[in-house]
């Protein structure tokens, strides 16, 4: 077995590094915690939430699964999204997904893996509506490739149907949802133009993205 020494170094020198740009960075970080963004991301080890939009400790709250769903039941992700919603009063909350997800091509291409099938499901569920968009995008590279892009703009409209951003709306509290997808070729974030802030026009705004990613 090897030994994970090299990473407790790494860290003694990350550590390091921060206090000589920033000598009181770990104390303002101790103290407080005041991020305006909520990151909803893969689990994806080529995608660091922080590292691709240049934010430090401290300025971005994350929560991050396989291939960026969110359920209704899920309390671990509502648990997150509250927490940011309604204690750090966020004001943006991005839903992350990225081109080349194995958990998305896996659920196109039906894959069987174990246990985490049934957490793909929700991904074949978005594959099955939207199939003759998804076949229509060329060749299976392609095709998951518009998989992700519309698993991100399914998965974005379920944040904002959730009571808690319902909620937030309603005692007009300053939120905006968005959907973006990350290149891993090119290390560049596109904005897939489904942006909500009120409970208004919601479906509307849904379908506008659905037809975008399609042009």
């Amino acid at each position: 077995m090897s030994s994970l020494s090299n990473l407790l170094q790494n860290n003694r020198q990350w550590a390091a590094d921060k206090i000589a740009h920033q000598n009181d960075f770990f104390r303002r970080l101790a103290n407080i915690q005041t991020p305006q963004y909520l990151w909803i991301g893969c689990s994806d080890s080529r995608v660091p939430a922080n590292e691709i939009v240049a934010l430090d400790p401290g300025e971005l709250f994350v929560h991050r699964n396989v291939a960026n769903v969110v359920v209704h039941t899920d309390l671990n992700c509502l648990s997150v999204i509250q927490y940011a919603v309604e204690v750090l009063n966020v004001q943006h909350i991005m839903v992350v997904g990225h081109y080349g997800c194995g958990g998305v091509r896996s659920a196109m291409q039906n894959n069987r893996l174990g246990l985490i099938d049934n957490w793909l499901r929700h991904i074949q569920d978005v594959n099955q509506k939207y199939r003759s968009i998804v076949e229509a995008a060329g060749n299976v590279e392609q095709q998951a490739d518009r998989l992700c892009e519309l698993n991100v703009i399914e998965q974005t409209l379920n944040v904002c149907e959730t009571t808690i951003i319902q909620d937030a709306w309603a005692r007009r509290q300053p939120l905006q949802v968005h959907g973006w997808i990350y290149g891993l070729k090119d290390g560049l974030i596109r904005d897939l133009k489904i942006t909500m802030d009120s409970a208004d026009d919601m479906a509307g705004i849904y379908q506008r993205a659905v037809s975008g990613v399609t042009l």
